[in-house]
């Protein structure tokens, strides 16, 4: 974490204030130091919540490493103060850290593992609706 520390910059945001939109490109992740922040993305129906982070989430990483743009944006919903480490840091990190690199691929894996229980439980539903 301290590699990061280093290669990143702090920033501050405002309960209600914006970190990244839906669409966007994936130019930086952000690690929350402080306060919450609402996953949202836009539907025909209007904003969906689709998530909430806090302190010591990361954010904003897929869309860096899949060079795709954001799938949601992200609001802060109370003040939150946050490492944002652009895209360029994040490589050099990862690349000069074996460590960095294994920590971040857990969490990437652990975020994977939670969305398929997510996605086992919804389809478990859906087929006993259909029973």
């Amino acid at each position: 974490m301290k590699l990061l520390a280093f290669a990143s910059q702090r920033a501050t945001y405002s309960a209600g204030d914006m970190l990244f939109q839906q669409g966007d490109s994936g130019d930086a992740a952000y690690v929350i130091l402080s306060g919450k922040v609402h996953l949202v993305t836009n539907t025909p129906d209007g904003e969906a919540m689709v998530g909430e982070a806090e302190s010591q989430s990361i954010i904003g990483e897929m869309s860096l490493l899949c060079n795709r743009p954001r799938r949601m944006s992200a609001r802060a919903i109370t003040n939150v103060e946050v490492l944002r480490i652009a895209k360029d840091c994040l490589g050099k990190v990862m690349a000069d850290s074996p460590r960095m690199s294994m920590e971040f691929s857990r969490a990437l894996a652990e975020r994977l593992r939670a969305t398929t229980s997510e996605l086992d439980t919804i389809r478990n539903r859906q087929l006993s609706l259909v029973e």
